[in-house]
């Protein structure tokens, strides 16, 4: 017996295997199959067990996850009890991304490297103003006023510090108490290379040492004990990290230290001093933690920057907003707006969500969401989007997505996801991170174990010195952070340019892409059709008469071109009669029952499919039209062909430049449509293609998708219908037209939010930017650890005398991580 079940809460593939290895458990199971990307369990099992045992041992198991049968909607918690404080939403993620697209719930480290968790920064907590009392803090409104304990003016509330900041501040802290503890250290410890230590004349050597001591204890059990708890976790949980080797390399040594001062004659004589006190290394542990934790501080820093894209559109998104209400002009807060709702904009504001224009005209600055630096001219019925700038008219709109739903927070979404997802070359990175720390401490061993075999004296000493210095150098923060950081500033700076990533995948796919699929209607052409000329084809219906058909057939219809018609025949009066069992049938056209008598419309296919005969005479009419360009549907009445519609659809004026910047670069175009031959022949003529396909169905373009992939084609779509979104879905990189369709944006890895083909050239030129800082940031980690561990371990000592410092090695290690990050943020200053 087998069943499938539906799994809910899975981010990573160790939740797969962690609830597959739960399920397994039940009684009576024989086997369970859990798959990720269907969120899917299916279970083999000796008999029929009821649903609740499943999900009382995924509930004993913490909670986290939960199992439903198909088709049941499952209920998830939509508010916190309490969220943590911060700009945020509560949600945090490791920006190495250890665990995949996996979020915690509150601040802290991650449990598998141990960074720090960052904030992930979006609109779904209200950007609203607050205010508060003065004098009574727990009073906080939605607006100015009095207080109404003590009768104060209201302030404006101050908004937390995100959780970066609050991050930063406190590294910074700790920071200052490492260095005022730890530089008088390193000056006792330095001192010992005078000839004549003017500090002997003070103190012996020994108390000197217990001064030390005493300074490295604020060092090790404040400022720094984080590393240490980490390491700790690290060993536990077996997920072997940077802070692995950073708590065992220091750890060891100021450990050796301690026991050298109570212990001292347990000692060889090797590891003691003239004076007969055992060689500390204090100033070596705290040297070697105040140097990680400026790494960590400046690492702290520089996140900040590489999601600074998020945080400029977060900006964009307004506080107040003026609502029409009986008439009269009201300012209200931002999240008090609901679909429907009349809104007033003036010159120069921000418009507060999307809807379109009722009343007026302007010009709209759309170049923080679209990358398009000219304005652009609105008038009535126009749509207009959340954050874009109003010019120097005033005008009315109508709120038709708010909240969640507006573009620009749909934008924030998909930079925050993209951001946390993983591009398939960070695999190495992984790979290699997996192996990398257990082979450090194996090497460190070795080390230890060849300076006191062929060390010279005193042996004990180099093999120790040497044996730590390999631990420091070599902890591979660098190597994890290589690919997320290039990927989030990437993302960020394609946002920024109208360019919205849906995973890190498709920025590494895009690079890959030598052949390029594009639909015509929407992707090449403008997609706002115009009625050209009606025909007729029979004495019994007029033109008039056939105009009134098809505008009453496509009332039914959301397409581009139903909705040109229909716009035609409201400006020529038209009557719209009663159609019933309206249904479009996908890639051919529509058909109805008006006036009891069956009408279908659209193109040959949709006229065969109606069983109506298109003649030759009625072809060649049509054809005139057709070489030019245009598109012609047919209309038939009862299995017989009575006109015509002839729709033109302009080209875009950046569609020609964009398609020849492509084939400039080794891209093959291909234009497939669903259009008659001669109107595709016309467009690609005027856009110098050489490959097109005309009158394709869906499963056409998909089919032609898979043949490209099998002769080792690397394919990228481009279309903004729902006769796209299977091409789409099946090529390696779907793009589609922000201007087109839910569905085909759904479906696509990239959407182009102004909708045209030179939104492509930018994603291909981003693309290929960001996979070349990756792999530079994958040669600037490797590089350090490649050569730092030989000369860590005395590999230059036979031949030059050269020995590296474990003091040295932690500066190195920590500047290897900034190097990757300064390299990830050159990003965004590229030009796409």
């Amino acid at each position: 017996m087998k069943h499938t079940y539906h799994i809910h809460g899975m981010t990573c593939n160790g939740c797969r295997s962690h609830v597959e290895e739960t399920l397994s458990k039940v009684a009576g199971v024989l086997k369970a199959t859990v798959n990720l990307e269907k969120a899917a369990a299916t279970i083999e099992m000796e008999a029929d067990i009821k649903i609740e045992a499943f999900q009382e041992a995924l509930k004993n198991d913490g909670g986290r996850y939960s199992i439903h049968k198909p088709g049941e909607h499952h209920h998830t918690k939509e508010v916190k009890e309490e969220l943590p404080k911060g700009k945020g939403t509560g949600t945090f993620y490791c920006p190495m991304h250890c665990e995949g697209e996996k979020t915690y719930d509150k601040a802290g480290d991650c449990p598998v490297c141990g960074m720090d968790l960052v904030e992930e920064q979006n609109l779904s907590v209200t950007n609203s103003e607050q205010w508060t009392c003065p004098m009574h803090s727990e009073i906080i409104k939605d607006e100015a006023g009095d207080c109404p304990i003590c009768g104060m003016d209201l302030v404006p509330l101050q908004p937390d510090l995100s959780s970066e900041e609050k991050t930063y501040k406190k590294l910074v802290k700790k920071f200052k108490i490492a260095v005022v503890f730890t530089l008088p250290i390193f000056l006792i410890a330095m001192s010992e290379m005078l000839s004549n230590n003017p500090l002997y004349d003070v103190m012996e050597q020994k108390l000197w040492n217990w001064i030390q001591f005493g300074l490295s204890i604020p060092v090790v059990f404040f400022a720094t004990w984080m590393f240490f708890e980490r390491a700790y976790k690290s060993i536990k949980t077996w997920n072997l990290n940077m802070f692995t080797l950073v708590g065992i390399g220091a750890g060891v040594a100021w450990l050796f230290s301690v026991f050298g001062m109570f212990f001292p004659d347990i000692f060889p004589n090797q590891f003691k001093t003239a004076s007969g006190a055992v060689h500390v290394y204090f100033e070596a542990t705290t040297v070697i933690l105040t140097l990680v934790l400026l790494g960590q501080l400046l690492e702290s820093r520089a996140h900040s920057k590489t999601n600074s894209a998020v945080k400029e559109l977060l900006k964009l998104a307004p506080n107040k907003a003026i609502k029409i209400v009986a008439g009269e002009e009201v300012e209200v807060s931002i999240d008090k707006i609901v679909l429907h709702d009349i809104l007033r904009v003036k010159p120069g504001d921000k418009i507060p969500v999307d809807g379109v224009i009722t009343e007026g005209a302007t010009t709209i600055d759309e170049s923080m969401i679209t990358g398009e630096p000219i304005p652009v001219n609105k008038a009535k019925d126009d749509k207009v989007n959340g954050g874009t700038i109003n010019g120097n008219q005033s005008f009315l709109m109508k709120a038709e997505k708010v909240g969640s739903d507006t573009l620009l927070s749909q934008i924030i979404k998909m930079v925050n996801d993209a951001s946390r997802s993983r591009a398939p070359i960070q695999k190495l990175a992984d790979k290699v991170s997996g192996y990398f720390v257990p082979i450090v401490v194996l090497i460190a061993l070795i080390t230890f174990a060849i300076w006191v075999f062929w060390g010279p004296e005193p042996v004990y000493v180099y093999a120790f010195v040497n044996a730590i210095a390999v631990l420091i150098i070599a902890c591979p923060c660098a190597l994890g952070l290589a690919t997320p950081m290039s990927v989030m500033v990437g993302v960020g700076k394609g946002a920024q340019n109208g360019v919205l990533i849906k995973n890190a995948e498709a920025l590494e796919k895009m690079d890959e892409v030598d052949t390029l699929i594009i639909d015509k209607t929407g992707t090449i052409t403008e997609g706002k059709p115009t009625v050209e000329k009606i025909g007729s084809f029979n004495d019994d219906f007029s033109e008039s008469k056939v105009l009134q058909y098809i505008v009453s057939l496509n009332s039914n219809s959301e397409h581009p071109l139903a909705e040109a018609t229909v716009k035609y025949g409201k400006e020529q009066n038209v009557a719209v009669l009663k159609s019933d069992g309206f249904s479009a049938v996908t890639g051919k056209g529509v058909e109805a029952a008006i006036n009891d008598k069956k009408v279908a419309l659209g193109n040959p296919k949709m006229m065969e499919y109606a069983n109506a005969e298109i003649t030759s005479k009625m072809q060649e009419e049509a054809k005139t039209y057709q070489k030019q360009g245009k598109t012609v549907s047919y209309i038939s009445v009862e299995k017989i062909v009575v006109g015509y519609v002839v729709i033109s659809d302009k080209i875009k004026e950046t569609s020609a430049k964009a398609i020849k910047e492509l084939q400039d670069r080794g891209i093959a175009v291909i234009m497939l449509t669903g259009d008659n031959h001669d109107t595709a022949k016309a467009v690609a003529l005027e856009l110098n293609l050489a490959d097109f396909k005309a009158s394709m169905l869906p499963e056409d373009k998909m089919k032609e998708v898979e043949r490209l992939q099998k002769e080792g084609k690397v394919v990228a779509m481009a279309g903004d219908g729902i006769n796209d979104a299977p091409a789409l879905a099946k090529s390696d990189v779907g793009i589609a037209m922000g201007t087109g369709t839910d569905v085909a944006i759904e479906s696509a890895m990239i959407t182009l939010v102004k909708g045209d083909l030179h939104g492509i050239v930018k994603a291909k030129n981003l693309s290929h930017a960001v996979m070349k800082n990756i792999k530079q940031n994958l040669f600037f980690a490797l590089i350090y650890n490649t050569l730092g561990i030989p000369v860590a371990a005395g590999l230059l000592f036979p031949f030059f005398g050269i020995l590296l410092s474990p003091m040295i090695a932690a500066l190195a290690m920590s500047f290897s991580s900034v190097s990757v990050i300064v390299n990830a943020l050159r990003l965004r200053n590229i030009k796409i």
